[in-house]
């Protein structure tokens, strides 16, 4: 059950990391969560989270973004969270093709396990080791059409475009979960985005 905002809570928006193993969904999140890049880091075990709160389009938010183990042995685990997702950044290493290769076996899982409504989103990491590329953009610009996702390609090392998939999969998910819907505040109700624009409201 989707969790509805208020001055002291905000919108829940649960998303999840999948994708193999040293691909840097865990730098992924540090770097959008904490706004720096964790260099070393012990591999996920299972499952971990963190939080984000941020205003969007007049919606306060809980941005949660869950951190799964890319090992076989650990998939158990993450099933069990799959669709309590709202959204999934499905993650490789544009350094390292046999991850790029294994995102179908990702989005087959999620098919399997996952909510049919969840949002998603692919994203290319690691752009910052270009002269170690393996994966052109043009291709995950291709496979992502392909299975009607937005495409990113980020550093979790130097921040680029890190931000703005988070948030482009974050406002999806607020739209499509919580489109209507208001937060009350101290003194008056502060409407969501797309009411305030329907309405021409300026609050």
């Amino acid at each position: 059950m989707s969790r509805a905002g208020t001055a002291d809570r905000p919108f829940v928006v649960k998303l999840m990391m999948l994708g193999d193993s040293e691909v840097g969904k865990t730098a992924l999140t540090t770097q959008f969560v904490d706004n720096k890049f964790q260099e070393t880091y012990i591999t996920s075990i299972g499952l971990d989270f963190k939080t984000k709160k941020v205003e969007r389009s007049g919606r306060k938010l809980a941005i949660e973004v869950w951190d799964t183990a890319g090992h076989e042995k650990f998939n158990t685990i993450a099933r069990a969270y799959y669709r309590r997702a709202m959204g999934m950044v499905i993650t490789y290493s544009v350094a390292n093709r046999g991850s790029f290769d294994h995102v179908v076996r990702w989005l087959s899982e999620l098919e399997m396990h996952g909510d049919t409504a969840v949002q998603r989103i692919l994203v290319g990491n690691k752009s910052d080791l270009e002269d170690e590329r393996r994966v052109s953009t043009e291709e995950g610009e291709q496979l992502a059409s392909s299975k009607n996702m937005q495409f990113f390609e980020t550093s979790a090392l130097t921040g680029h475009m890190v931000e703005e998939a988070f948030f482009y999969l974050a406002d999806l998910v607020a739209e499509q979960r919580y489109s209507g819907k208001m937060q009350k505040t101290e003194g008056h109700q502060l409407k969501s985005g797309s009411e305030r624009k329907k309405k021409g409201c300026d609050c």
